[in-house]
């Protein structure tokens, strides 16, 4: 452990007076980053014209398999909440089922990797784009996507493998692969599965990479006032970061859990806290605002397509955070102590619920509110983490030192996350060789690192159609599976209703 710890320290640092001298010189990475990003968007989010309005045919297969499973699943984001909320509390824990972390546990781990600067630089991006109705489809996609999440985290426990020193190994390449295996597509699931890996071993370098540390970066020259040394030090806050993450996701999903039941709690209490304080300030126009998201989302004037675009841009930022039907957060998912799957499927609902419906919503809130009461706010060329900044600044100049401590977490833990999930896609694909876990590891972060002098607009694009690339094997998995899970379901609700599982209370005391 400590021979890889200092050989990725001196391979990150070694470069550093090279990025030094780059950035010095003005040069930054966006001419080679521009025509990949301008290629991926016009491929992955190919649009057809469908009722007089362009839509987005990968958004559209999200929106229907959320529909899918909401109502095949007998609406279970909202039967099975209550039971949800139980089993993260521990209520139903086994300490003898197999697994690496408790059900609250895997929950931090995967809200770490869905609550990151999306939650506070993308909300505004969404608004600025697909007007504040976009806000409402963003809450719809995540409440329709409570269902894909339960979906695809069953799917993920109940297929998870072993490796010999007992660590898990799941998500969507696994039982994409032997759930399609098991009825005689064998053939068709080893090309899926590896399909989805390679997509995520590419795209957890844009969603969990890239745009985690731009915005990190770009909110400390915010905190800076955009002036002085930090304006040429992205190199330097890029490759403290990269380190950082290289320490802590050598350690593996203990590691990581570990850090993320201390950090997770705190980081989410701590930016609620700070929202609710600009809310009560903006008390007057919070209605106003909340009746605008929802005539907006209905109306013609909802961004330049209308309610189309509105639907589109809600849809992408919604599954851009928190994954539903993009299957990624099922790899943490599936590390859970159990041997019922289907309780992984309940606990994982609640991380789309507080991602989205919670803190990408109140986010929503601060910004909207605060568009109605300055109007001129919209004009002033913020874009991001920057027009998100200034609307907590408003009233206060010192919200900017725990709104830049909470996106430093929300951008650090998200990035933990992301190279666990992608890490686990590369084995999936060329084995446990320590090797070329090691130089996987170290890619990752020395991709981090170029994320914090890259320019915005390329890195959201990018990061956008990569991480939808996955969608695609993931939902198919999702349709043909589905059935599976619902017998799943059934049998484990027909078992709580008899007795056949109590909680832990009562187990123990029997």
């Amino acid at each position: 452990m400590k021979f890889v710890l200092k050989a990725l320290f001196f391979l990150l640092a070694t470069s550093a007076p090279a990025f030094a001298e780059t950035a010095k010189k003005g040069v930054n990475l966006d001419a080679f980053f521009e025509p990949i990003s301008n290629v991926l968007t016009s491929v992955i989010f190919y649009k057809v014209s469908l009722f007089g309005n362009e839509w987005s045919l990968i958004v559209c297969l999200l929106i229907s398999a959320g529909l899918y499973c909401t109502l095949y699943m007998g609406f279970i984001n909202i039967r099975g909440f209550k039971h949800a909320v139980r089993l993260a509390k521990g209520d139903y824990h086994d300490s003898s089922a197999s697994g690496e972390v408790s059900h609250f546990g895997a929950l931090c781990s995967a809200i770490s990797g869905s609550v990151g600067m999306s939650n506070i630089a993308g909300v505004p991006i969404a608004i600025m784009i697909g007007g504040p109705g976009a806000i409402f489809w963003m809450i719809f996609a995540a409440f329709i996507g409570m269902s894909s999440k339960f979906t695809e985290c069953t799917l993920a426990t109940k297929y998870r493998t072993y490796k010999k020193d007992g660590t898990v190994k799941g998500g969507p390449m696994y039982y994409l692969s032997q759930g399609l295996a098991a009825r005689g597509k064998e053939g068709l699931g080893k090309f899926i599965g590896k399909f989805y890996a390679w997509g995520l071993v590419i795209g957890c370098l844009g969603i969990g990479n890239l745009f985690q540390s731009n915005q990190i970066y770009n909110q400390l020259k915010n905190l800076c006032g955009n002036e002085g040394a930090i304006m040429h030090s992205g190199w330097l806050v890029g490759l403290i970061g990269a380190i950082v993450v290289g320490i802590v996701i050598i350690g593996g999903m203990k590691r990581i859990a570990a850090m993320a039941t201390k950090i997770v709690p705190m980081m989410v209490l701590t930016y609620i806290a700070l929202v609710a304080v600009v809310l009560v300030l903006n008390g007057s126009f919070i209605i106003p605002a909340i009746k605008l998201i929802i005539t907006d989302a209905f109306t013609a004037k909802a961004a330049g397509g209308g309610i189309a675009a509105a639907m589109m841009i809600g849809f992408q930022r919604a599954a851009f955070s928190n994954e539903c039907g993009i299957g990624t957060a099922a790899i943490a998912h599936s590390a859970v102590q159990t041997d019922e799957p289907v309780t992984e499927g309940f606990v994982s609902m609640i991380e789309p619920f507080i991602d989205t419906i919670v803190v990408q919503f109140a986010t929503a809130l601060v910004v909207v509110t605060t568009m109605i009461a300055v109007p001129e706010y919209v004009n002033m060329g913020l874009e991001g983490m920057s027009m998100s900044s200034w609307a907590f600044e408003r009233h206060f100049s010192f919200a900017v030192y725990p709104l830049t401590f909470a996106a430093i977490l929300f951008g650090f833990t998200c990035a933990v996350s992301w190279a666990y999930y992608g890490l686990k896609a590369f084995e999936f694909i060329f084995g446990e060789d320590p090797k070329r876990i090691f130089a996987y590891n170290v890619f990752y972060c020395l991709v981090y690192w170029s994320g914090a002098m890259i320019n915005l607009k390329y890195v959201v694009n990018i990061a956008d159609a990569l991480i939808f690339v996955v969608a695609v094997p993931n939902i198919i998995g999702l349709y043909i599976m589905a059935p599976e899970v619902k017998a799943e379901l059934n049998n484990y609700m027909e078992r709580i209703k008899s007795g056949k599982i109590l909680p832990a209370a009562l187990r123990n005391a029997s």
